[in-house]
């Protein structure tokens, strides 16, 4: 899916804010004004010795926060890590137990529908006040009643302002992967769900879109994009590749064009006005794990601010915490000035995936044929 592998040391360098409606950020506002609730004295003695089993992604965490949780509770955590919710979920299927999951929205939205999740204790959950108000109320699960938010994301394009003039980018949008001026110049990122999402939005679709004559014309679209700038189909290795100045322009997720954005102070970064994914990746607990007391307390831990501040600002995706987010984003933050950290909200044209795993199918199919230029 969309996280890196090779997340270095962040080393942030300034660049101007986007003011354009397509590519304005949004000032992070938490939900509500709230302290973090103190942990009972008996609270870590109770759990000492146990074990919680966690399901991540790659490079998705600081380790620290593990070793930390560990020290604190006197527990050991055995950290698995898969690279795509798909991955995760066919895992699930063949009967693993994991304690805490943290799949992304649509997966999130299939596996309630599958009954296959265990209802969050808010009794202990008691941080979830901690969370940014763009992060809540989320159709897939509006009340958190399965879930509760990690880090969050949205899809834009990384260029090269010494040969992309910021006007032209907001000005063309997606659509600029059609000009022809930047054949060779260019990354896609191979994902056949991303492709089409915006090869969508180019046309004025929902990214969610079953209408077989509008599926035909992104896949014409993509089509014409491939014979118009011959772009490199590539996953994690836009990063770095990016970062190194080695193209012009790349379909990229924000939490790794942040990092780029701090590696290269020629990159910026914008989140087209025709509209965008949002993602949240949240976590959840298997209706099969083996210790959800200890899975509820893990996922309060996280969102508190300490933990919250150390993983984003690790791996530089958007904290789900209000005052990390605003603190990281904000004037003296690691982020200040970096475009991609802070995703747009309340844009009516941005849209979360929902799960449809026929729609999914048949752009798989397509996206096949779109690399092999037929």
């Amino acid at each position: 899916m969309k996280k890196s592998l090779k997340i270095l040391s962040l080393v942030l360098a300034a660049v101007l804010c986007l003011l354009l409606t397509g590519c304005q950020q949004q000032e992070a506002k938490p939900a509500a004004t709230a302290t973090e609730a103190p942990k009972a004295e008996n609270e870590a003695a109770s759990f000492a010795g146990q074990t919680l089993n966690v399901y991540n992604w790659g490079e998705y965490i600081d380790m620290n926060v593990i070793y930390n949780f560990e020290k604190e509770y006197g527990v050991k955590v055995n950290y698995d890590r898969y690279s795509s919710n798909e991955e995760m979920y066919t895992k699930l299927a063949t009967g693993a137990s994991y304690d805490i999951l943290i799949p992304s929205d649509y997966m999130i939205e299939r596996l309630i529908r599958e009954k296959q999740l265990q209802k969050i204790d808010k009794s202990v959950v008691t941080n979830l006040n901690l969370l940014y108000e763009g992060v809540t109320n989320l159709d897939f699960d509006p009340d958190n009643t399965w879930s509760v938010p990690y880090l969050w994301q949205n899809v834009g394009i990384v260029y090269d302002t010494t040969k992309i003039a910021r006007e032209k980018m907001e000005e063309k949008g997606f659509s600029i992967f059609l000009d022809p001026e930047y054949d060779g110049h260019a990354y896609m990122y191979d994902s056949e769900r991303d492709a089409f999402m915006v090869a969508f939005k180019a046309l004025g679709y929902s990214a969610n879109t079953e209408n077989e004559e509008e599926i035909t014309a992104a896949f014409n679209w993509l089509r014409e994009m491939d014979k118009a700038i011959h772009p490199s189909y590539v996953t994690d290795e836009v990063i770095d590749a990016m970062a190194s100045g080695k193209k012009w322009l790349a379909l990229v997720y924000s939490g790794d064009a942040a990092f780029v954005l701090s590696e290269n102070e020629n990159m910026g970064f914008c989140a087209p006005k025709e509209g965008t994914n949002i993602c949240v990746d949240a976590m959840v607990i298997p209706a099969n794990a083996k210790n959800p007391a200890l899975a509820n307390v893990f996922i309060n831990y996280i969102l508190a601010y300490e933990n919250s501040l150390m993983i984003s600002e690790e791996v530089g995706y958007a904290s789900s915490n209000a005052q990390v987010l605003a603190e990281l984003s904000g004037e003296g933050g690691s982020y200040n000035g970096n475009e991609a950290y802070l995703p747009r909200t309340g844009y009516e044209k941005d849209e979360f995936f929902h799960d449809n795993e026929t729609l999914k199918k048949k752009l798989a199919e397509l996206w096949i044929k779109v690399k092999l230029h037929e």
